[in-house]
């Protein structure tokens, strides 16, 4: 081969290796035998890490004190799974059927259960959480935590989630649970090659700062709050649209009826006009309950629009694919996923660096209050609306950002996308062989219904 070939030059610069990308400093400490003996004999360095031991060191440096967590007649008295079961779901209209909620939906601001089981199989099970419950989840994603309240109780719960009975301060309980201390200590219990677990007895290791009974009620009344306004805010959600859909006389979409065109066959199949193809040769565009919703709207609405329409919306943004640059919390901008959109406390661990993605961040990336977010690739159609808290907060490229025109149409606007009947239209537009994606066009696309009564 001839060295100075302009082929075999570009061949020589591809394979150059890119050192921006280290891998972390060995850590390393010394661990006695009767640590060893102390956590059930386990051998794998992560039994061990240095952050838990660092987070247990600042526990036992309270002024306070500290304590065993479980079993604790002061903290939690009990802790335990569900055993392990054979799912079988049903449909949502299914007389006696419940909502079964996983270790990421729990998570939710307002979860809409996507799978159901029946009430008995739930009930024989010991699927059911009482409201003052914390919840931690313990296999695959290990330590998300919430609480129960009015918006979980109604729900049946994945066997992967570890239910924690607490005596009094069960708010104060919640609250350590959400601290580095406590998530330090959790992932030190981690156990399994492929999936990681953890087991209710493995809680048996984290210790809790103790603290006066005045400052653990108030911890534990302040989330108590906290909770109680999600749950107002969640009946206030469910309100606007029961109003949406009393004005659109809408059903539940399960019960909305579609016609094919030959029902004597075991296949769905229909029929569409050639000035309906829209470029688009593929079924899933074409369902007839996208004219079904449609045809049903148009006679209870005063119009029709879309959300490109300039009186709808200021602009649809979906930021371009780029290189990230993450640093410590201090210096960066807390940068969340399409997973965590609809999450009650968002927690990311990724902070884009303020001085690399200046110019990214305020033209595309920066959140502000009351924008409408659509994840666009993976799962297609999660639907939030950015909280005053969010402000310059950035996003990553797999949400598509609607700013309103104003404040006045940014809850209905996001009510209706966020109605069985929006996920529906939006995810109409999903194209892709291999990861589903949308795009602003598609978004712009989107009809919008505009109620008669003002």
């Amino acid at each position: 081969m001839v060295a100075h070939n302009l082929a075999y030059k570009h061949y020589e610069e591809e394979q150059e290796i890119d050192y921006t990308y280290l891998p972390d400093p060995l850590k390393y400490t010394s661990v006695s035998l009767q640590e060893v003996i102390d956590n059930k004999m386990r051998l794998e360095a992560s039994a061990f890490n240095l952050e838990a031991k660092t987070a247990k060191d600042k526990i036992l440096a309270n002024r306070y004190g500290y304590d065993r967590m479980f079993p604790n007649d002061l903290f939690v008295t009990n802790a335990f799974h569900a055993p392990r079961f054979k799912r079988n779901y049903v449909e949502k209209i299914v007389p006696n059927s419940i909502g079964f909620i996983g270790s990421a939906e729990m998570l939710n601001i307002n979860p809409k259960p996507t799978k159901f089981i029946t009430k008995k199989l739930a009930s024989d099970k010991n699927l059911y959480v009482k409201k003052g419950t914390v919840l931690l989840s313990c296999s695959g994603t290990i330590g998300n935590v919430t609480f129960v309240n009015k918006s979980l109780e109604k729900f049946a719960f994945s066997q992967h989630i570890i239910r924690l009975i607490c005596k009094d301060y069960s708010g104060y309980i919640y609250a350590f649970l959400n601290t580095q201390e406590a998530q330090a200590q959790i992932q030190s219990l981690v156990y399994g090659a492929v999936i990681p677990e953890i087991e209710p007895e493995h809680l048996q290791n984290i210790i809790i700062p103790s603290a006066p009974e005045a400052l653990k009620k108030e911890i534990h009344e302040l989330v108590i709050a906290s909770y109680d306004l999600r749950d107002q805010s969640n009946e206030l959600l469910d309100c606007a649209e029961k109003i949406l859909y009393e004005e659109l006389q809408l059903k539940p979409i399960e019960e909305l009826k579609v016609e094919y065109f030959d029902n004597s066959v075991d296949l769905r199949n229909f029929t569409t006009n050639l000035e309906d193809l829209n470029l688009r040769l593929d079924c899933s565009y074409h369902l007839p309950i996208f004219n079904n919703i449609l045809n049903h709207v148009s006679q209870y609405c005063s119009e029709i629009q879309y959300l490109k329409n300039p009186h709808i919306t200021k602009s649809i943004i979906l930021p371009g694919r780029f290189k990230r640059t993450y640093v410590d919390a201090e210096h960066g901008i807390k940068f969340i996923g399409g997973k965590q959109i609809n999450d009650l406390n968002p927690n990311s661990e990724k902070f884009l660096s303020k001085s690399i993605h200046n110019t990214r961040l305020g033209k595309e990336l920066f959140l502000h209050e009351n924008c409408i977010l659509i994840t666009r690739s993976g799962t297609i159609g999660k639907v939030s609306i950015v909280p005053k808290h969010w402000e310059n907060w950035a996003a990553n490229e797999h949400i598509i950002r609607v700013f309103p025109k104003n404040k006045d149409i940014a809850g209905y606007l996001f009510c209706w996308l966020n109605s069985d009947y929006g996920k529906e239209l939006i995810c109409k537009h999903t194209y892709g062989a291999v990861v589903d994606e949308i795009d602003t066009n598609h978004v712009g696309d989107i009809p919008l219904p505009l109620l008669k009564n003002q």
